[in-house]
């Protein structure tokens, strides 16, 4: 988070000396907290609505409920409202706010082919999302990589439209060769940090839910099944915007190796499944 923010008044900073004006460094720092408080009230709503959810009675999904209500008990946080997607790749998010304006939705999909030690185990997992405040920081991570992409696109174009009041000097010249590269740079390097702590946070997720249920099989066992069955189709309502969020990646597709796993949004399930199964000893 500090990295972001320090990223952002970088930019701000030497766009605003590329410029000659000291009102963009204060611009870019206000719109980055401007975008951080509206997406912390509204991105549940955002997320539901782009994935088409639909909410959940407990007389329609008793067992989904049933899942849902015990483990949150036993995690000791408030009752989250229920969402399903209808939508034949197995799949399931957590979002909101805080953990009293939570959210779990999960895909049709996901619990035809899931016995109940599994489900559970995918409960727990976007439980802990939940109580590790995981939705509160990946909204904060994606309004901050989208201020900055914007940023970095505002200045290129400005570049190539020539409208900027730099100084002929030499100085001018570096600060302007430092704003283009910056520019260029700045939304690889946000992006990168941003889907490094989403994996990080996938694996702390796993930890979390397994020690909740005791039985780190089901979740082992549920990540087989999803990785599986999401490879051969991805989610109709993908978005890359909301990927992360999703306990497996929604567009699917084969594993990834070398650099290229630097651009995953999730770790590998084979990583995932081999350390929840190496978690047996310390939950029993």
């Amino acid at each position: 988070m500090t990295a972001f923010l320090l990223v952002v008044i970088v930019i701000g900073f030497i766009f605003s000396q590329v410029y000659n004006s000291p009102q963009i460094l204060v611009f870019a720092v206000v719109l980055s907290l401007f975008m951080n408080v509206a997406a912390y009230w509204w991105s549940d709503k955002l997320v539901l609505s782009l994935h088409k959810a639909q909410p959940v009675a407990r007389e329609s999904h008793r067992d989904l409920w049933n899942v849902v209500e015990n483990l949150a008990i036993t995690a000791g946080l408030p009752m989250p409202k229920i969402y399903i997607i209808e939508d034949a790749q197995p799949n399931a998010f957590a979002t909101g706010r805080n953990k009293e304006h939570a959210v779990v939705a999960v895909t049709t999909g996901l619990l035809a082919i899931l016995d109940r030690t599994e489900l559970e185990g995918v409960i727990a997992h976007e439980l802990a999302h939940i109580g590790n405040r995981d939705m509160l920081l990946s909204t904060v991570i994606v309004v901050l990589v989208g201020v900055i992409s914007l940023a970095s696109d505002f200045f290129l174009r400005s570049l190539v439209y020539g409208r900027h009041n730099s100084s002929d000097n030499k100085a001018g010249g570096v600060l302007m060769i430092i704003g283009v590269v910056l520019a260029i740079l700045a939304p690889i390097i946000a992006l990168v940090i941003r889907l490094a702590i989403s994996r990080k946070r996938e694996f702390l997720a796993d930890a979390s839910g397994a020690l909740l249920t005791r039985y780190p099989e089901g979740l082992a066992s549920a990540l087989e099944k999803i990785s599986r069955a999401s490879s051969v189709r991805p989610l109709a309502h993908a978005h890359n915007a909301t990927a992360h969020l999703f306990i497996s990646n929604p567009f699917g597709g084969a594993a990834v190796k070398g650099l290229s796993k630097l651009f995953m949004t999730h770790p590998p399930a084979e990583e995932r499944i081999a350390i929840l199964r190496g978690m047996k000893d310390e939950v029993s």
